[in-house]
C-alpha cells in the first residue's frame, strides 16, 4: 500500500485531535474513493459528449447559483 501525506491547518488538526477515536486515515481513504467514483461516473457519462470544458464550467456555475438561491429561500 502506498503512503501519501495530507496537510491540514492547525485549527482543523486541533478539532481532529479531540476525536482520537476516529481513524482519520480511513476517513481520508473513503473520501478519496468516493471522489474517484464520482469522477469515473462523470467520465463515463461525458465520454461521448461534445461539450467543451467551458460549457461544462458554465453549466456547473449555473447549477451552483440555483442551488445557492434555493438554500437562501
Amino acid at each position: 500500500m502506498a503512503n501519501i501525506t495530507v496537510s491540514v491547518d492547525d485549527d482543523l488538526k486541533k478539532k481532529m485531535d479531540k476525536h482520537s477515536e476516529i481513524n482519520w486515515s480511513e476517513v481520508a481513504r473513503q473520501s478519496f474513493k468516493e471522489k474517484l467514483e464520482d469522477l469515473e461516473l462523470m467520465d463515463k457519462l461525458t465520454s461521448d459528449s461534445e461539450l467543451t470544458e467551458e460549457d461544462v464550467d458554465e453549466i456547473s456555475n449555473k447549477i451552483d447559483r440555483e442551488v445557492a438561491e434555493r438554500l437562501v429561500e
